[in-house]
């Protein structure tokens, strides 16, 4: 396989553009159906010169951001916020297990990697529904499902807020942090499209 650098042309790949009815050698690669996640990396699609440039053409890297993640990406900062996964404290680690919680040591490893899975889930399945990072955060911080309705929404709030606010819980201010998110998260939701 040869590479063209400059171009990002891949020549003598055997591959065939992906473009219906056409025969030219597929040598310029374009996202798939498929994006990259959990499983792996994406799959992706060849095309020939003229229609990768026309695939180019119509490509918004933008496309269903708000204009305050326009702004963000557009940041010369944007990218550099945050640690690679080998950099952070954790490692990209969550805490460690408990192992005197477990028998077999590989039994703590496994519900490590089902926790991680069941949070890839989620994930696929908010953005199926159309919720942006941030509102998962939002559903996640108030412990609601994705199809919570705005009586849920309210209740949960209400039930929270009872338990944290120092007015309500004897006084006790060590969950304000708590508070704080519960408040941030309620206003984010009642605020976006799924409870309009």
């Amino acid at each position: 396989m040869k590479h063209d650098k400059f171009h990002g042309r891949v020549t003598d790949t055997g591959r065939q553009c992906s473009a219906p009815g056409c025969d030219a050698p597929g040598e310029f690669r374009a996202p798939g159906v498929r994006p990259s996640g959990f499983d792996g990396p994406g799959d992706y699609r060849w095309f020939c010169l003229d229609h990768i440039r026309a695939f180019n053409a119509g490509y918004d890297f933008f496309e269903g951001m708000s204009a305050d993640e326009i702004m963000a990406a557009q940041s010369p900062l944007a990218g550099w916020d945050t640690h690679t996964r080998a950099f952070r404290p954790d490692a990209g680690i969550d805490q460690a297990p408990r192992w005197a919680d477990f028998a077999d040591p590989l039994e703590a490893i496994a519900q490590r990697a089902r926790a991680r899975k069941m949070d890839h889930q989620a994930a696929q399945e908010a953005a199926r529904r159309g919720l942006t990072p941030e509102d998962r955060t939002a559903y996640e911080a108030l412990g609601l499902g994705f199809d919570a309705d705005r009586h849920a929404l309210r209740r949960r709030y209400a039930d929270l807020v009872r338990r944290y606010h120092p007015d309500r819980n004897g006084g006790d201010r060590s969950l304000e942090d708590k508070l704080q998110r519960v408040v941030a998260a309620y206003d984010h939701l009642r605020q976006s499209a799924a409870f309009r």
